[in-house]
């Protein structure tokens, strides 16, 4: 309490005093020594009011500095709480990236991986063997074998004789053995036939003939040889491949068509 209101009730309760003194001065019920008793007494119950007020005043600021004290202490705990928070999902956040990372990393590794093992798979499935057929026989081959004799009959076919003729003699040096070396040999002398290399188509088709003499097209072989001999302008040696495609195979198609040519030449 500040002093202007200690002032203040000093001076209304002694005016509370002197108005009730005033008639008991009249009736003479009280003398001055009496009135200042009173004064005294009424004094003294102020100022124990007011220490009481002043114990009370204290008291509670004691209570406010003390919540005050617990609630900075409060705050305190929770922004350390708040600072343990903000730490720890700064880590968490980088586990989920670096899981991100790994998992990124996994899918690339097992893309990989992946193609690695379809490219194991492709060039395991281009050396096993597998089953092939021409000209009425069934033999195994291996898919690259399969793909080469494909692609050089197809330069046989579109009439590229020089690079059927590269393409099949390269597969005959290649895969000597093959089940395709029957066809691939007279096929290359057609080929050589086709490019006007008469020579090595000589060569080719009495390597056929002979090698191969129950294959329907051996009469054909030595037809195309005695052919060959007809370009070269060898007409002794053409009609002495025809005598052997008389004696051979006298009943072939290939034997009569000869037969025609040499009389043509007649």
């Amino acid at each position: 309490m500040s002093r202007s209101d200690l002032r203040f009730r000093f001076w209304h309760a002694a005016c509370l005093v002197l108005a009730l003194s005033a008639p008991a001065a009249q009736a003479g019920l009280f003398d001055d020594d009496e009135a200042r008793r009173a004064i005294l007494d009424l004094r003294q119950k102020l100022e124990q009011g007011n220490e009481a007020q002043r114990v009370r005043q204290s008291e509670l600021n004691a209570q406010m500095l003390d919540q005050i004290a617990k609630l900075r202490s409060s705050l305190l705990d929770l922004s350390n709480q708040l600072e343990l928070m903000r730490t720890e999902n700064a880590r968490l956040r980088g586990q989920v990236e670096q899981l991100a990372r790994d998992v990124s990393d996994s899918q690339v590794q097992m893309k990989d991986l992946k193609e690695s093992v379809q490219g194991i798979d492709e060039r395991t499935r281009r050396l096993e063997p597998q089953k092939a057929s021409v000209d009425g026989r069934d033999f195994m081959a291996d898919a690259e074998e399969i793909r080469q004799y494909d692609a050089a009959m197809a330069q046989v076919r579109s009439g590229d004789f020089a690079a059927a003729s590269t393409s099949l003699a390269v597969f005959r040096s290649r895969y000597p053995s093959s089940g395709y070396g029957q066809s691939v040999l007279f096929w290359l002398g057609n080929a050589q036939y086709g490019k006007r290399d008469y020579l090595e188509a000589i060569s080719s088709f009495r390597g056929f003939a002979s090698s191969y003499p129950g294959d329907l097209r051996a009469p054909e072989a030595l037809l195309a040889v005695a052919n060959c001999h007809f370009e070269l302008k060898d007409t002794k040696s053409a009609r002495k491949a025809l005598d052997e495609l008389f004696k051979a195979y006298p009943n072939s198609e290939a034997a009569l068509a000869g037969k025609e040519r040499l009389a043509a030449l007649k």
